[in-house]
């Protein structure tokens, strides 16, 4: 099969893609059918497996003419070519990086190979793009796909178990915390998660933690499969008893210089009042791994108004609480494709290996952010669809989002923090006249004061022509 722009996501509800847009199949049968292919993608599936996955164990007489029809179905909606017949049923051959999960098998191979290498960061890099594809369960309603589902559901566990082992090696055991936390919740008898979890307590410096973690281990096996710890945990808890010197071993050394980037452009000066809102800015955007903030804040208001001077500042203002760096974009009418390529260049990822696809620029630079501390400024958004693919995967990043509109859609989506940035206060907008008209006198901020109605953009706008026309023209 040739590319033909197709897309099979399968890594969270089944979605096929052409050009980008969404191809619609509703029929159950279709799907299943479908995602058996697509799983055996470059292998003929047999109509008796397909059988099996569409009807298990109690298939009609017909299941073979229902199986011919739906393919036919499926040929009406992707194209004649892209469901070949090949004994003993059917067949796809996809594009390379075409489905999702082939995408995600080549990344976690590629991630062995770099960790074999000793460069654990480009490891790390590899798995969070892996893991950043899932978008929730495959095949729900899938009932022949089962033992597919628990293939994949396996190399995820075993993807975020190396990803984490990795994280704590290179020092990052205070950051992994919550994570290792929640993977326990959702997958409670798996012991390694549980190790991770004590070796980074211990490394916190939370001793007494990392003994409670194994305790409450040790219980919970014992009430629910009647069994004690295997004996991988238990030697790391004698470890941990003894505060063996080897548990506290440094962080691995860093490959080559961390690129932070610093793309906040300059302080709009001058600039005055906006107290209350620098204020509530810095309520909702600090970096507080205790608090569940919001992570994006939406400063909206009318043209003019005031919102990228004051995102500005406080991003200027408080630069110290972001250590990992600073990006900003101008979005206008650019597509998030474009800004997203020149992020990741910012950070620090080579050119050649940017991918194409919006999609995987999403993940990866998500998995580039997902340890940074970092501040992205959007500035004069349309949309929520345009802020949406930009916002980056770390628990410690904070995003600024200007825009004309409300975003409600952000607002709903993604829980973000919204302020409504109004017209400046009488005595500021007088303050910030006077700061512009200068020596033009107190009638010149007057004149200001009567046109512009606390609209910065119409304050700045009026002295500046009140000063061209001051100037006298040299003699001729």
């Amino acid at each position: 099969m040739t590319d033909d722009g197709f897309r099979f996501r399968v890594l969270g509800p089944m979605q096929v893609l052409r050009d980008g847009a969404e191809l619609r199949i509703c029929a159950s049968r279709e799907l299943a059918i479908l995602a058996s292919l697509v799983l055996n993608a470059g292998r003929a599936v047999s109509v008796d497996r397909l059988i099996e996955t569409v009807w298990t164990e109690s298939a009609p007489s017909s299941a073979r003419r229902q199986i011919a029809i739906c393919v036919s179905r499926l040929r009406r909606v992707l194209g004649a070519g892209v469901i070949e017949t090949s004994s003993p049923g059917y067949l796809i051959r996809p594009a390379p990086d075409s489905i999702d999960w082939l995408r995600f098998q080549s990344l976690v191979a590629r991630s062995r190979g770099e960790a074999a290498g000793k460069n654990r960061e480009q490891a790390v890099r590899l798995l969070r793009e892996a893991l950043a594809l899932w978008r929730g369960n495959p095949f729900e309603d899938i009932r022949g796909l089962r033992y597919d589902v628990a293939r994949m559901e396996e190399s995820r566990l075993e993807a975020a178990e190396a990803c984490l082992e990795l994280e704590i090696e290179l020092g990052h055991h205070h950051e992994v915390i919550p994570e290792l936390l929640a993977l326990i919740a959702e997958h409670p008898f798996r012991e390694r998660v549980r190790a991770q979890l004590m070796l980074a307590q211990y490394r916190a410096g939370r001793r007494a933690d990392a003994l409670r973690t194994y305790q409450e281990t040790r219980r919970y096996l014992r009430d629910q499969i009647g069994l004690e710890p295997g004996p991988a945990l238990r030697h790391l808890h004698e470890r941990i008893l003894r505060d063996e010197s080897g548990l506290m071993r440094q962080p691995a050394h860093r490959a080559g210089m961390v690129v932070v980037p610093s793309q906040l452009p300059p302080r709009v000066l001058p600039f005055v009042g906006r107290g209350e809102e620098l204020a509530a800015l810095d309520a909702v955007l600090r970096p507080d791994p205790e608090m569940a903030l919001p992570g994006t804040t939406v400063l909206s208001g009318p043209a003019g108004i005031g919102k990228t001077a004051l995102a500005l500042r406080w991003a200027h203002d408080r630069a110290d609480w972001f250590p990992d760096g600073h990006l900003f974009a101008d979005l206008g009418d650019t597509e998030p494709a474009a800004v997203l390529g020149r992020f990741l260049r910012a950070l620090g990822v080579p050119r050649a290996d940017i991918p194409a696809d919006l999609d995987e620029k999403v993940a990866l630079f998500r998995s580039w952010t997902a340890r940074r501390r970092m501040v992205v400024v959007l500035d004069r958004a349309r949309d929520a669809a345009q802020v949406l693919p930009l916002l980056p995967g770390g628990a410690n990043c904070r995003v600024i989002v200007t825009s004309t509109d409300p975003l409600d859609e952000l607002v709903a989506r993604q829980g973000a923090h919204r302020e409504f940035v109004r017209p400046l206060a009488a005595e500021a907008a007088r303050e910030l006249a006077g700061l512009l008209a200068g020596p033009a006198g107190a009638q010149a901020v007057t004149d200001l004061l009567a046109c512009s109605c606390g609209n910065p953009l119409r304050l700045r706008m009026g002295a500046a022509r009140i000063r061209s026309l001051s100037v006298t023209p040299a003699p001729g």
